[in-house]
Order: structure tokens, then C-alpha cells, then sequence
């Protein structure tokens, strides 16, 4: 069964209950209390007319015939339906529900009306029963009923309408979702819903595309980087084969310069490949990672002490400005896996900077002591900010016409490896950068509390 027929039967359920409830309880309330004023205002009524009676009369006989016959009634056949007791109890006029000369109780005397003729009391009106309805008021009561009922089937009518039209409205953005599911499923990324309220099925819509947009742009990247894997995988490939086919076929001798580019190639190839297992081992939260306290200053500077021979011989100068001694900044990390993030920047950094260019190292406090800022800043180039988003993007260049087959060229993924480590330390790394002004990356790590 459909949603649809399921809150309309639901909303016609709840209807029918709640408007069955209200109009037994209407034609229940409404019969009791017409019957409670036609009894009071038969009551006022009777023992006015009695008063008056025995006034004109001085007497209650004849009274049973006056009572017995009116316009409803000539024939004077119906039962009188009150008595009339005097002040000891005895019965002086009797109705259905009772005879003459009977005496009655004191409770009984108590619960009837007096009737008084002038000052005096002249008998006690005794009404056990309400008076039957007259014909007139049978057709009132019947009127009233036929209203509430005819109430009820409208209300039940217009249930159905609203519950119609409610259950529709509910369950349509829903359908858009069903449709938009089903188009992903056969492989249309990119679906979007319309969102059309603000309450929790507007929140699911906004959700849905947001999450239709992720997995779109995750679809496009990984199709991106399988052909970037392909062509980076392609390069050192052809030249081994190349070279060593070269050299079989007697088209180029094998010397050691031309052993020296096989291997240099296959090198290439063995680090791209272990690049791309890191980052997949990454992807699926298997690295294995080592945490440790660790002195950020110590770490930075043996790296830097490391990097000092390959920047001297580009003519870069290399300078680190550590946190003051005063603050020994412990940070919770894996030394292995952080020293390769410093490593791939540093690498970029000597690749891209000119020379007698400088790159400058600084460690500081962030965010009252609780976390760690490390800057790496170079003066070279630089990127637009826009390009600055996309630098931790696997195979990205920045500069479209490096090539990776130049000396200047890396595998692409030095920088993403560097962003899935960081954040495997619960960390954050971006870059900021304006082309013509060099570029820098910043790091931020939570510090361990002494």
C-alpha cells in the first residue's frame, strides 16, 4: 500500500472516530438537556396552572379531564402524567404512578414542588417522570438529530478532500526523491529536488542534493584520476620499455647512461605507485599510524637541518623560526607520517622556487595554546586563490604547462597525501596564495596538554 493511501486512510480514520465521538455525545447532550427544559418549563408551567385551578375552583376535582385532553390529544385518553399529594402525604390526585388515598414518603414529599392558591399551599406537585414529548417537539429533537448527522457526513466529506489533498502535498517531495534515487541508481549523478518547505522534509530534499552533489563531483574526480593514473602510470612505463627495447634491439648501447634512465624511471614508477597505496590506505582508514608526543620545534628542525644540502646547492635559503624556548609546543603524532608531510611541502617548495629564492618555516601557538600553527611560506610565483583551493587535489597542477616528465615535475600527489595525513591527526591544512606572491601552507594540530 502506497504512503499516499496510508495517511489518507489514516486522516479518515481520525476523522471518522473524532466526528462519530462529538455527534453521539451532541445527540446525547442535546436529548438530555431539551428533555431537562421541557421538564422544567412543563413544571413552572403546571404548577401555575394548577395554582390557578384550584384558585377559579376551590377544588382539584375535574382536574384528571382538563389535563387528560388538549390539542394533541381530544379524546382525553392519555394517562396523567403527575400527582398531587397534600401536605400529609396523601395522595389527593393520582397520575400513572400512583393511586388515590396512597400515602407517600417524606423523601417523596421533599422532592415535590409546592402549589400555592394566594398565601396557602393547596398540594404538593409530584412529577416522577418527564412529560412525554408532544409531536411538536418529537419533530425538534428529530430535526436536531437529522442536523448532526448531516454534520458528520460533511465533516467525514471534507476529511476526505483535506486529507486528499494534505497526503498528496506530503508525500510529493518524497516522490521526487524516489524518482531522483532511482535515476542515481542507474548511474544519472547530478539529480536535484526541488525544495519546497523548511520543516524536516525540506531538510531531507536539501540533504539529498547536497549529497547527490558529492557524490557527482566524487564520481568526476575518481574518472578524472583513473585517467590521471593512467597517463602518470603511461610516461615512466613507455620510457622503460622504450629504452629497453632500444638497447635489445642494438638502436642504442647498453651503457650505463641509458641503464641509468630505465632505473631512474623505474623509481619513478615504484614511488607513484606507493604514493597511490598511501592514499588509498588513507581513503579506507587503514593507515597505520604511530601517535606520539612530540616537540614540534625538535621535529621542524631536523627536518630543516635535513633539507639544508638540497637548498644550498639551488641557492635557496632555508630558515626556520621556531616557538620560543619558554614553550615546549607537544603535539600528538605519528613523527613518520608528519615528517612526510613537512617533506612533500619542502619538496614542492625547492621545486618551485627560484633561485636565490628563500622559504621560511614558523611554529606558533593558536587559539589560547590549544593548537599548533606550522607555516611553510616561499617567495616564488605563486597561484591564484583560486588555484590555491585545488593544490591538495590528487594529480592537480596548478601550471598547466609543467609537465611531470621535467625535472620540475612531481607525481601529483605529494600534496594530497599531506592533506589525508594531517587530517587523520584530527588536523587542518590549506593554502593561501596570490599570483606573483609566493605561496603558503599552514597547518594547525590540537597540542597535547602538560
Amino acid at each position: 500500500m502506497k504512503l499516499t493511501t496510508k495517511l489518507i486512510l489514516a486522516f479518515l480514520l481520525i476523522s471518522l472516530f473524532s466526528t462519530g465521538i462529538i455527534a453521539a455525545f451532541t445527540r446525547i447532550s442535546t436529548n438530555r438537556e431539551f428533555d431537562k427544559f421541557v421538564s422544567d418549563r412543563y413544571k413552572a408551567d403546571l404548577v401555575a396552572q394548577l395554582g390557578a385551578y384550584y384558585q377559579a375552583n376551590q377544588t382539584w376535582v375535574g382536574l384528571e379531564v382538563l389535563f387528560t385532553r388538549d390539542h394533541f390529544n381530544p379524546d382525553g385518553n392519555r394517562p396523567l402524567f403527575f400527582s398531587i399529594a397534600d401536605q400529609n402525604g396523601v395522595i389527593i390526585v393520582a397520575g400513572e404512578d400512583h393511586i388515590t388515598g396512597e400515602i407517600v414518603s417524606t423523601t417523596v414529599i421533599h422532592a415535590g414542588t409546592q402549589i400555592q392558591s394566594g398565601n396557602e399551599t393547596v398540594g404538593i406537585l409530584l412529577l416522577k417522570n418527564q412529560p412525554n414529548r408532544n409531536p411538536l417537539e418529537d419533530t425538534f429533537i428529530r430535526r436536531m438529530n437529522d442536523s448532526v448527522f448531516l454534520s458528520a457526513i460533511v465533516t467525514f466529506l471534507l476529511a476526505l478532500i483535506l486529507g486528499t489533498i494534505l497526503s498528496r502535498t506530503i508525500t510529493r517531495p518524497i516522490r521526487e526523491l524516489t524518482s531522483a534515487t532511482h535515476k542515481m541508481a542507474n548511474g544519472n549523478f547530478g539529480q536535484q529536488v526541488p525544495v519546497r518547505s523548511r520543516d524536516e522534509i525540506g531538510d531531507l530534499a536539501s540533504s539529498f542534493n547536497k549529497m547527490n552533489d558529492d557524490l557527482a563531483h566524487s564520481f568526476e574526480l575518481r574518472k578524472q584520476m583513473t585517467a590521471d593514473i593512467a597517463h602518470e602510470l603511461r610516461t615512466p612505463l613507455s620510457l622503460i620499455i622504450g629504452h629497453a627495447e632500444a638497447v635489445h634491439d642494438g638502436v642504442l648501447p647498453p651503457s650505463a647512461e641509458n641503464f641509468e634512465i630505465i632505473r631512474e624511471e623505474a623509481e619513478r614508477l615504484e614511488k607513484l605507485v606507493n604514493d597511490l597505496r598511501i592514499l588509498s590506505l588513507a581513503d579506507a582508514g587503514e593507515l597505520s599510524v604511530d601517535f606520539q608526543p612530540v616537540y614540534v620545534n625538535k621535529l621542524l628542525s631536523d627536518i630543516q637541518s635535513h633539507y639544508l644540502t638540497p637548498f644550498n646547492q639551488k641557492r635557496i635559503q632555508l630558515t626556520f623560526q621556531h616557538a620560543p624556548s619558554t614553550i615546549r609546543l607537544t603535539a600528538n603524532l605519528d613523527p613518520i607520517r608528519f615528517s612526510q608531510v613537512i617533506t612533500n611541502i619542502l619538496d614542492n617548495a625547492l621545486r618551485y622556487t627560484p633561485e636565490n629564492g628563500q622559504v621560511r618555516m614558523y611554529v606558533k601557538q593558536i587559539e589560547n595554546g590549544n593548537k599548533v600553527e606550522i607555516s611553510i611560506t616561499d617567495n616564488g610565483e605563486g597561484v591564484t586563490p583560486e588555484e590555491a583551493d585545488h593544490l591538495f587535489d590528487r594529480f592537480y597542477q596548478a601550471d598547466t604547462s609543467r609537465t611531470r616528465d621535467s625535472d620540475t615535475g612531481g607525481s601529483g600527489l605529494g600534496l594530497a597525501i599531506a592533506k589525508a595525513i594531517v587530517e587523520m591527526h584530527k588536523g587542518k591544512i590549506w593554502a593561501e596564495s596570490e599570483k606573483g606572491e609566493g605561496l603558503k601552507i599552514l597547518i594547525v594540530v590540537p597540542v597535547v596538554k602538560s
